[in-house]
């Protein structure tokens, strides 16, 4: 899991540059990041509800390369036995992106903001991200089983960014506007 240890020393080394320097430095680390996309093509965080959605396993993507972190990471959204219609239901914590940035905006402007912040909004099964969205749109294409899946990541807790005064929208505004964006950007085709 490259990618997850370069973000972790990264943040290891920002942290004790504080210490030696007295510079004061703040992380926010967000989980699995969804919302509407600035741009047209997916990043890899909306790949997982895009592909969902589409009913396709993660790694039928038209990507190139995949690192070893996406495979890791993204194990538990692979079809299961290569079918599409069925799923590993494993839980995931998530924010949407615009709650996300006011978390960064939050964080640089509270004088009080110090150390590590936490940003997740929600953490929800896939199957239960697939029934909000299927809510929305009876029409888009999802697994048809979702098999239960060992769950190792636990909720994590945002009370600490909570506290400054961050707030976070509904899991439902935010898998809607995500929907809305992939379809706007012919993602969903």
């Amino acid at each position: 899991m490259w990618y997850a240890l370069s973000k972790t020393l990264a943040e290891r080394e920002a942290l004790a540059h504080t210490e030696q320097t007295g510079l004061d430095v703040v992380t926010v680390c967000p989980p699995l990041v969804l919302g509407p996309l600035l741009q047209s093509v997916a990043n890899t965080s909306s790949l997982v509800l895009i592909n969902l959605l589409k009913g396709k396993p993660f790694f039928q993507r038209q990507q190139a390369i995949v690192d070893q972190f996406t495979r890791t990471y993204m194990s538990c959204f692979v079809a299961c036995a290569g079918d599409p219609d069925t799923v590993e239901d494993k839980a995931r914590n998530a924010v949407d992106v615009r709650d996300l940035a006011d978390a960064l905006v939050l964080a640089y402007e509270s004088p009080e903001a110090s150390g590590r912040y936490i940003c997740g909004a929600y953490r929800k099964k896939l199957s239960e991200m697939a029934g909000i969205v299927k809510s929305f749109y009876p029409d888009l294409n999802q697994p048809k089983i979702f098999v239960e899946a060992e769950d190792e990541d636990k909720m994590v807790s945002s009370r600490k960014l909570q506290a400054l005064g961050w707030k976070f929208r509904a899991v439902e505004e935010c898998l809607r506007d995500s929907v809305e964006s992939y379809r706007a950007a012919g993602l969903l085709e």
